[in-house]
């Protein structure tokens, strides 16, 4: 697609240009789009005009009342479903008259529930009165007299702030507006009317809170004052999406709170983030009423430590259901230990600090002249040299150093194993220090304030919860002291805890705004220098941002301010703010995916990566990984999307998606600039020119290495088979090779039914207590384990004994307990040899008296094919290869006897040899394996299971258990046939049973489709072969999986350029409705990843094939 790809389609432009007015004005249909009545359109502007009276709850009332009415009016309309009315999709109706019950149903919708009618009818009458005394003309006259402001700035204020409360008091009323700031794809139940008159009451409050205290507050009053003004300005701001809907309001607003007031982190779950922001601010309270500072540091100190835990943990260890690494029960101890061994150091040094200000209270007048350095002062330079050394520790783990500008020189040149990598050191960072900083501070004494109780239960909070951020600023802190800022009376009167709490809102908006600023920038200037991306209006676009650059500042410093995503209008370089809403960008837990087949190949891995992430995190390998952070892995064709989603001490969650495996052009284009950056940080692609040689040639790129995971994961491996199964030579050899495959895994089946079997007779033998056994002669294993189980057997059993007549039991066995045997002696008895098949086959009679053991099931030998097409193969039968697999099965499955006359016996068993010739000669013809020479299509089709017709095919496919083996058995052969022409012809009996007894237990041959493929993978099979056809190329290849060692290459996003991407997103699809799957916000932008960016976020919006459920790890 070329870069003027329309931004919206023709009809989606329309269906815009019809919904924007209606956000604008609140809710009225003005532009329908199609020509409608006369007195629809007065209808529609006349609510408008009335809804802003005096006798607002009345009308209201008998809106509503009017529309249920209407809607319960039986035979008159009858409504389609959404699904099948095609005038419901264009948003047409069909009208008779000015009082018929679809105009009126149009013009006020109604709402879905009764109590719904009721509040928000009164809620519009309580609205309206307090609008017309909020607005009332002496009021704001009275407002504004001392600011110089006459009459003429008053009246277009009140004018226009009656056109908000009517905008807002229409959404409640009649019909509600479709949001641009919509954060829930549904609103179930109807919460969406509420959103404007809650702003407006906003306002309102704080007049009201003006006028109760007298006007005596000048900081009410300016606010006020302000207020009025922005009151103007609301439907410009709903219009654009500015204000958050309720529900994103208020999570945003809990973890603002929890993150940046009670030193918490942002939570995985909206249900996690409630519970944690009540515990929080309970602890905060509690802190507020203890009398002694000594317990104020004491519980602070264990409740910040318990809170910075994962206490969800303590279920998963009981259960042990969930997907968690962590130190399992050995965590309690660990835990208990720091606890103790923080409480007795805070301790100490708080009662030494109390002790010691006394002293130096006492001698102050004798020593004036010399002054001590302070407790806290030598322990902020502990904190200084602390935080430069794990700092650079941290910045050296990673493959780029300066914010990615250069790469690390330090960073092996080439990881090819994962033992190189594992020689990587480790940082350390211990909160004991912060602590001692803490407990020495002498806004202790003063803790009875609100201000300094909740400080300080955010300050002995963030020492654990986030160690990295709350040392950074103390460090500020105690720079700002050294630089003179004690001085200054106003900063020094906050006290310490409060200071931190500027210092993390200042840090963490400086921030944002760097990352957001970076992220335009990189929109801006791609927009002209990616050809691919210059639109006919990229000039046009970069000359009106460089002239209203200090406007694009600002619009940036808003969005870092109100911590809300920068969205750059269909990725285009218009930026607009965001609604603020939670870090995860997403109301839903993120744990939804759009399955596939090829999701397994996610899911193997997820717990081994999980694993792989924990030392990263532990050693600053990821630099400062925070809630919020976005990490990109590559390995294999494959896209892995990490997402922190929570962080404690010795914890954090995260969420791993996998994207899709049919790489799109798009997906292909941005996955190759991956392996670019990638290859330029990891394998050091040599450059001209010294002075350039450690310049990262990917900065500016949202992504950044950082660094490589050493993850056990199934690499693939294809090989066009083009002079192997098109070779006549091999393909000769194929037949005989299946049918000695075939024999082999025959045997191999009555050996593990016999296994089966012995572990029922185990299972019921354990039921039937006081019951004297039968298998006095047959040992059966005390456990389960091996795939064949072992018999014990005598040699010297006759076949003519009497005393076994009364043996019976499943497979002829006798339950398990004694091997089985012919009774010759006794026609009247049925004998255990005599396998049943229908009147025209003739009864088997074995030799050999244990021959039972080998033997196959009646159904197995009734195909009806023609003797003579059976008597034409049956030289074809491997009988030498028969009796060695025989021999090798009996050492294996019989524990003690002799195993030469054993063998001998069954060797010689002619019924028994026989009785293979025919199933498998069966089974050969129907399968149409039976050719001379195979063909490579006719191959392909049998490997598939979808082989011509043949005169045994349809009796074959009755026998569903024999059909998969012999379908297993020429897939066997198959993978024989590639393995000899690839490493060489199998040279004795032995290497081949040796080598069908490794395809069983390491390998799953089959085809990439089946479900048993995604079940092996998902149980981690060593290795699977599949053959697929290149429907382009046409050629046949070879799929190998072996699961084996790999190195994850791991970069960091720019967090601040996802989150506005996925504000777009969501404003396209959510509100412009833009689905088309050709559109210009989801092209490929090999710099701003957009179409991976746009395929990770949560479904319906994104795509992911895989997402994990949140993953708790433990980096201690």
């Amino acid at each position: 697609m070329g870069p003027d790809v329309p931004l919206l389609s023709d009809y989606k432009q329309e269906f815009f240009w019809k919904r924007f007015p209606q956000t604008v004005l609140g809710g009225p249909r003005l532009k329908l789009g199609y020509c409608a009545p006369a007195y629809l359109r007065v209808l529609d502007e006349a609510f408008a005009g009335v809804v802003s009276g005096v006798l607002m709850l009345g009308v209201g009332a008998t809106l509503q009342g009017l529309a249920r009415c209407m809607a319960h009016r039986s035979g008159v309309v009858q409504r389609l479903p959404a699904a099948n009315n095609i005038l419901a999709d264009e948003e047409e109706v069909e009208f008779t008259h000015c009082v018929a019950p679809e105009t009126v149903h149009f013009v006020v919708p109604g709402k879905k529930f009764m109590g719904n009618v009721v509040l928000h009818t009164f809620l519009a009458g309580a609205l309206c009165g307090l609008s017309t005394w909020y607005l009332l003309p002496d009021r704001l006259s009275g407002l504004y007299d001392n600011t110089g402001a006459g009459l003429g700035a008053v009246v277009p204020l009140f004018a226009l702030s009656w056109v908000t409360v009517c905008i807002g008091e229409y959404s409640l009323i009649v019909s509600t507006a479709t949001e641009t700031a919509t954060f829930q794809p549904q609103d179930t139940y109807e919460i969406t009317p509420l959103t404007r008159p809650l702003y407006i009451l906003t306002f309102i409050t704080v007049d009201l809170a003006l006028r109760f205290s007298g006007s005596g507050v000048a900081e009410l009053q300016v606010a006020a004052q302000v207020l009025h003004i922005m009151f103007v300005a609301l439907p410009v701001l709903w219009a654009l999406g500015m204000l958050s809907p309720l529900d994103a309001l208020l999570l945003w607003a809990m973890e603002q709170t929890l993150v940046h007031g009670l030193g918490g982190s942002a939570m995985s779950t909206n249900i996690r983030l409630l519970v944690m922001f009540l515990s929080s601010l309970c602890v905060a309270i509690c802190t507020f009423f203890i009398p002694s500072s000594l317990g104020v540091v004491l519980f602070t100190v264990v409740m910040g430590y318990l809170l910075s835990q994962d206490l969800t943990q303590l279920l998963v260890l009981v259960k042990g259901t969930s997907l968690t690494l962590g130190l399992g029960w050995w965590g309690l101890p660990i835990s208990l230990m720091f606890i103790i061994g923080a409480l007795t150091e805070a301790g100490l040094l708080h009662q030494l600090y109390l002790i010691n200000s006394g002293n130096l209270t006492s001698v102050e007048h004798l020593e004036s002249s010399i002054v001590p350095p302070s407790p806290q002062e030598v322990v902020g330079w502990i904190l200084i040299a602390l935080f430069l050394l794990t700092h650079l520790l941290r910045e050296l783990q990673g493959a780029c150093v300066l914010g990615g500008a250069m790469l690390n020189p330090l960073y092996p040149k080439r990881v090819t194993t994962a033992q190189a990598f594992r020689q990587k050191t480790r940082g350390l960072l211990s909160p004991l220090a912060m602590i001692a900083f803490l407990s020495v501070d002498e806004s202790l004494e003063k803790v009875h304030t609100a201000s300094l109780a909740i400080g300080f239960t955010r300050a002995f909070r963030m020492v654990w919860q986030s160690s990295e951020a709350a040392l950074l600023e103390m460090v500020l802190v105690v720079v700002i002291r050294l630089a003179g800022g004690h001085r200054v009376a106003r900063w020094n009167e906050l006290g310490t805890t409060v200071q931190l709490i500027l210092v993390s809102l200042v840090v963490n908006r400086i921030s944002q705004f760097v990352c957001k600023l970076s992220f335009a920038l990189t929109v801006l200037i791609t927009s002209w220098t990616e050809s691919k991306q210059r639109r006919q209006s990229a000039g046009t676009l970069l000359a009106l941002n460089a002239t209203l650059f200090p406007v694009l500042l600002g619009v940036v410093a808003l969005s870092a301010l109100l911590s809300a995503p920068l969205l750059p209008l269909f990725t285009l370089p218009v930026f607009m703010v965001g609604f603020p809403r939670p870090l995860r960008s997403w109301p839903g837990t993120p744990c939804t995916a759009c399955p596939c087949p090829d999701s397994v190949y996610y899911q193997q891995p997820c717990k081994r990566l999980a694993s792989a992430i924990r030392p990263a995190f532990t050693n600053g390998a990821f630099g400062s990984c925070t809630p919020g952070s976005h990490y990109l892995g590559r390995f294999q064709g494959r896209l892995l999307w990490i997402s922190v989603l929570e962080r404690g001490y010795g914890y954090c969650t995260v969420n791993i998606k996998g994207l899709e495996l049919q790489e799109t052009s798009c997906h292909t284009v941005e996955a190759r600039r991956v392996d670019e950056v990638f290859e330029g940080a990891f394998d050091h692609v040599e450059r001209p020119g010294q002075c350039f040689r450690l310049l990262n040639p990917h900065w500016g790129n949202v992504l950044t290495p950082c660094s490589l995971l050493p993850v056990r994961v199934y690499s693939d491996a294809q090989n066009v088979l083009t002079g192997i199964i098109d070779s006549p030579d091999h393909l000769r050899q194929l037949n005989s090779d299946f049918l000695k495959t075939f024999v082999w895994i025959l045997l191999r089946y009555c050996v593990q039914e016999l296994t089966r079997g012995a572990q029922r007779t185990k299972g019921h033998s354990l039921q039937t207590s006081g019951r004297k056994s039968q298998s006095s002669q047959l040992a059966v294993p005390s456990e389960q384990g091996p795939a064949v189980v072992k018999v014990a057997m005598d040699s010297h059993i006759r076949p003519e004994s009497s005393s076994s007549s009364h043996l019976r039991g499943p497979l002829g066995l006798g339950l398990g307990l004694s091997l089985p045997f012919v009774d010759k002696g006794k026609d009247n008895i049925p004998s255990l040899t005599s396998t049943t098949v229908p009147s025209n086959s003739q009864p088997l009679h074995f030799t050999s008296p244990h021959s039972e053991i080998f033997s196959l099931p009646a159904e197995w030998r009734t195909a009806q094919l023609a003797s003579s097409k059976l008597q034409v193969l049956r030289p074809c039968f491997p009988e030498s290869w028969f009796c060695f697999c025989l021999s090798q099965l009996v050492v294996e499955s019989f524990g003690e006897g002799d195993f030469e006359q054993v063998t001998l016996g069954l060797q010689e068993d002619r019924a028994l040899r026989e009785l293979y010739a025919q199933v498998v000669l069966s089974c050969c013809v129907g399968l149409g394996a039976d050719a001379q020479v195979f063909s490579p299509n006719l191959l392909f089709r049998l490997y598939c299971g979808d082989g011509p017709w043949t005169e045994g095919l349809e009796w074959l496919r009755a026998n569903k258990e024999l059909h998969q083996l012999t379908l297993r058995a020429f897939r066997y052969s198959v993978k024989l046939l590639v393995d000899q022409a690839s490493l060489g012809p199998v040279e004795s009996l032995d290497e081949l049973y040796t080598t069908l007894q490794n395809y069983l237990d390491n390998w799953f041959i089959g085809l990439v489709t089946d479900r048993s493929w995604q079940d092996s993978v998902a149980q981690e099979k060593p290795f699977l072969f599949s053959l697929v056809l290149d429907h382009t190329m046409g050629t046949y290849t070879s799929c190998v999986l072996s699961l084996q060692e790999n190195l994850v290459q791991v970069g960091v996003l720019n967090e601040e350029g996802v989150r506005g991407q996925w504000a777009n997103l969501s404003w396209e699809l959510l509100y412009a409705t833009n689905d088309d799957e050709e559109r210009y916000s989801i092209q490929a932008h090999p710099v701003m990843l957009r179409n991976l960016t746009v395929q990770a976020a949560d479904p319906h919006l994104g795509y992911p094939i895989y997402s994990s459920p949140p993953i708790h790890l433990r980096c201690l």
